[in-house]
C-alpha cells in the first residue's frame, strides 16, 4: 500500500512547554479529498478486495464520516455503494446524506432497534443474501482489514524524531487497533469520543489472534469519554475555534476536537509525563462541520471559521 503524502503540524502551548512536552498532529493528504483522515486507510483494503462486479455496502449514523467517504470512493472509482443509515426517516436536507446521494450512494433507513443487530450473525447473513453483489464492510470500516490499513501509518516518525506516546480519537476501534498492530512496544492512548463499555472488546476484535491473546499485557489504554457521542458543549466548540485561531489547525468537535480536549485535560492533571514527544493522528471528520451547522450547533461565524 502506497501512502498518500503526510502533513505534520506542531501544536504550541504553554501547557506543553511547561513540562518540556511536544505535540505533533499528523494529517494525510489523500488523492481524493473527501476520503480524508483515517478513512483512506480503513477503506483501502476493501477497495482492493472488491471484485470488478461488486459494489460496497456499509452502515453508519446520519452524519457518518465513514458513509460520506465510502460514497466519495464509489463516485471517484466508479462502483456502486449502499449506505444503511441509523435513522427513523432519511432527512435528504442533511448535508452528509445529501453529499452521499450526490456521489451516487443508495441510502436505506434502519431504525435504532434494527441497527443494534448489526453485529449479529443473523443480520450479516441477511445482508449477504439481500445484497449478493455487494461487499459488506462494518460500521466505521473497523475490522481486521481496516486496522491493517491503519497499520501502514508511520505515526511515530515525527519531524523531531520518534514519538514516545501515540494518540488518536477512538469510536469504533479500528484506528486504535491499527496503531497497536504497527507499534506493539510504543505507548498508545486511545481517546474515546463515545461512551461505550464494549470499546476495548471492539478494539481487540480488530487485532490478529496472536495479539488478542496478549492484549491485556500490551502498553495501550483507552481514556473514557467525558460525554455521550455527538454531545457538543460550548466549551468544546470554543476549544476548536481557538485551535484554528491560535494554531491554524482545523478540527471539529465530535472526534478530533473532543479527543484533543481530553488530551489537554490529562496534561493539566499531570497524567502525561514530562519530556514526552506526543504524536496525534488527525482522523479527519471535517465534513461533519456542515451537519453541526445544519443542526444549529455551530453558529454561522463558528462554521465559517472552522470550515476555512
Amino acid at each position: 500500500m502506497t501512502l498518500p503524502p503526510i502533513h505534520w503540524q506542531r501544536w504550541y502551548d504553554k501547557r506543553l512547554s511547561a513540562n518540556n512536552n511536544e505535540l505533533w498532529l499528523l494529517n494525510l493528504v489523500p488523492p481524493v479529498a473527501e476520503i480524508a483522515g483515517n478513512k483512506w486507510l480503513k477503506l483501502h483494503n476493501a477497495l482492493q478486495q472488491r471484485l470488478p462486479t461488486q459494489g460496497i455496502l456499509s452502515l453508519g449514523g446520519a452524519f457518518s464520516n465513514h458513509l460520506a467517504a465510502l460514497a466519495a470512493a464509489g463516485h471517484y472509482y466508479h462502483f456502486p455503494t449502499i449506505g444503511l443509515v441509523r435513522t427513523e426517516q432519511l432527512d435528504l436536507n442533511n448535508p452528509t446524506l445529501a453529499q452521499c446521494i450526490k456521489h451516487g450512494m443508495q441510502l436505506h433507513a434502519l431504525t435504532r432497534i434494527q441497527f443494534r443487530q448489526r453485529s449479529s450473525n443473523e443480520f450479516n447473513l441477511y445482508l449477504q443474501q439481500q445484497y449478493p453483489h455487494y461487499l459488506v464492510i462494518p460500521e466505521g470500516g473497523s475490522d481486521l482489514q481496516g486496522a491493517a490499513g491503519v497499520a501502514t501509518l508511520p505515526l511515530a516518525d515525527t519531524p523531531n524524531g520518534l514519538a514516545d506516546i501515540l494518540c488518536c480519537a477512538t469510536a469504533s476501534g479500528g484506528t486504535l487497533a491499527g496503531l497497536i498492530k504497527r507499534y506493539p512496544h510504543t505507548q498508545i492512548l486511545g481517546l474515546a469520543v463515545v461512551k461505550d463499555s464494549a470499546l476495548t472488546d471492539k478494539v481487540k476484535l480488530c487485532l490478529p489472534h496472536s495479539m488478542i491473546a496478549a492484549a491485556n499485557d500490551q502498553n495501550w489504554s483507552i481514556q473514557p469519554a467525558d460525554s455521550n457521542y455527538a454531545k457538543v458543549s460550548n466549551e468544546l466548540i470554543d476549544f476548536c475555534c481557538q485551535a484554528k485561531q491560535q494554531q491554524n489547525i482545523s478540527i471539529e468537535p465530535v472526534y478530533t476536537g473532543k479527543a484533543l480536549q481530553q488530551l489537554f485535560k490529562l496534561l493539566d492533571q499531570g497524567k502525561i509525563p514530562a519530556n514526552k514527544r506526543i504524536a496525534f493522528f488527525h482522523t479527519g471528520g471535517l465534513q461533519g462541520l456542515a451537519g453541526l451547522h445544519y443542526r444549529k450547533i455551530l453558529s454561522d461565524q463558528q462554521f465559517d471559521l472552522l470550515n476555512r
